[in-house]
This record gives C-alpha cells, sequence and structure tokens, in this order.
C-alpha cells in the first residue's frame, strides 16, 4: 500500500505529481517528500521523471541528497532564466566579484596616496627638527645639513665591500 512518504500511507511529491503508487523502494521518496511538491514539480518540469530516476539510481546512497539539490538548484535557475541556467547566475556573481575587486583596489591606492601626502607634509617638519637639534647639541656633527643629505655623506664599512655572484660590488 503505503509508500515511503512522510506522513505514514502519503506518496512522496514524485509519485503524486505523477499520479501512481508509491512503492517501498521509490528512488524519489527519501529526497522529494508530500510536503514539499514544488521541489519535484520544477525538477520533473527541466529534467523528466525518468532521466532523474536514471541518475539516481546511477549514484550511490550517500551522494543521492547532494545530488537531488543540484538538480533543484539547476532547474530552479533554468526556470527563471531558460538560455542560461545557473551559469547567468554565476557569470552575474563573477562580474559583481570584479567589480568588487576594483572599488577594493581604488579604495587602497586612495589610502596609500593619502598616507603618502600625509607622509609629504611631515617630513619638513621632521628633517626642520633634526637640523634644530642637530645643530643645537652638536653630537652629530657628520650630518649637520639633513635637508641636503646626499650619498657623499654616507660613510661604508669594508665589510659590507663584497664580491656578488656577478663580481660587483655589492656596495661601493
Amino acid at each position: 500500500m503505503g509508500g515511503s512518504g512522510t506522513a505514514g500511507n502519503s506518496p512522496c511529491a514524485s509519485c503524486k505529481l505523477l499520479r501512481r503508487r508509491c512503492a517501498k523502494d521509490c528512488v524519489f521518496a527519501p529526497h522529494f517528500p508530500s510536503d514539499h511538491p514544488h521541489k519535484f514539480a520544477i525538477v520533473h518540469k527541466v529534467f523528466g521523471a525518468s532521466n532523474i530516476s536514471k541518475m539516481l539510481q546511477e549514484l550511490p546512497l550517500p551522494q543521492r541528497a547532494d545530488a537531488v539539490s543540484s538538480l533543484v538548484y539547476e532547474a530552479t535557475a533554468r526556470v527563471r532564466d531558460p538560455v542560461y541556467g545557473c551559469t547567468g547566475a554565476i557569470s552575474y556573481l563573477q562580474s559583481q566579484v570584479a567589480q568588487l575587486q576594483m572599488q577594493l583596489a581604488l579604495a587602497q591606492a586612495e589610502i596609500l596616496c593619502n598616507q603618502i601626502r600625509q607622509d609629504q607634509q611631515l617630513l619638513p617638519n621632521t628633517l626642520q627638527y633634526l637640523n634644530e637639534t642637530a645643530t643645537q647639541n652638536n653630537h652629530m656633527p657628520q650630518f649637520h645639513n639633513f635637508t641636503s643629505f646626499d650619498n657623499k655623506n654616507v660613510i661604508c664599512s669594508d665589510s659590507f665591500k663584497k664580491d656578488s655572484v656577478y663580481g660587483c660590488d655589492l656596495v661601493s
């Protein structure tokens, strides 16, 4: 008599829609309960009952629930967008990700520009302060003018002069 529906003897959603008796070994019953008839209706509309049955029978039992979930998702997407189905949704989401990545890159570039501007505004004050401190304390005579600092004032120890792999000085 009764199939494997959720409410005792109630047939599953597929058997109810197809108007047939739900057998004990109904392949649809565990995945399309009678209280969710819309799930089977949409999958049946897109794929057909025979194709769904064949797909489910070819899969091992643990994978069938995921397969039904995927079929329901694809069928829903196919009804919404008959041409592209879930591919259309994926493409739309990928374009949104690309737009958001572009906005993030622009925001990061703006933050970097603001930080550089702020550093450039602070640099003259810092150099002036260092110059004033050096001349007042006379502790650093070799760097008496920070604003005109160049490589000639740098003292390089011989321990930093080493041959590179290419035979040139790493520090000159």
